[in-house]
Formats: C-alpha cells, structure tokens, sequence
C-alpha cells in the first residue's frame, strides 16, 4: 500500500528530486525482480529516487512506473515524460 500524500508534501518533495538524476532504468525487459529489488535497496538507502522508464507508450509507461510503485510500497510523487519520481520513507530502527 503506498503513502498518501498531500499536495504540500507532494511538492516539497518534488522540490527536493529536482536535482536528483535518475539511478534505476527500466528497459525492455521490463519490471524484473531486479529491478525491484535495485528500487528497493535505493528507496530504503535515499528515500527519494527518480526512476527512468523506457517505453515509448504513455500509458505502458504509467503501468510500468505503478507496478513499480506497488512492488516497492512507494509512493509516486510526479511523473515527467519517462522519468517516475518515488518516495518512500526510510524505516525506522525498532531498538
């Protein structure tokens, strides 16, 4: 289930991934389970990470970037052209 955002946080942290370059590709392939995984390791590493889709169709690109979204539990901040933006709080240590 992804974080609900409200439109001040959703612009704050639109603000905070305009210098940010995105680090995960999605090819040809597809959503693989390595790139989940890679989405994973660099959601809980930054928190706010932008994500290149490389379809050429809109909306296969939407359905790419919201199979993503939901296997990681983030939460689409923006999207622009192929880039996605994801959000997803860090976990917090439970000791």
């Amino acid at each position: 289930m992804s974080n609900l955002l409200t439109p001040r946080e959703r612009a704050h942290l639109k603000a905070r991934a305009h210098a940010l370059e995105p680090i995960v590709q999605v090819g040809v392939a597809g959503v693989t389970p390595e790139i989940i995984a890679e989405v994973d390791r660099a959601l809980t590493a930054h928190e706010l990470i932008k994500v290149r889709v490389g379809a050429s169709d809109r909306e296969e690109r939407v359905a790419l970037g919201g199979e993503v979204a939901t296997a990681t539990n983030a939460s689409v901040v923006h999207r622009v052209g192929k880039v996605l933006i994801l959000w997803r709080p860090r976990p917090t240590d439970a000791s």
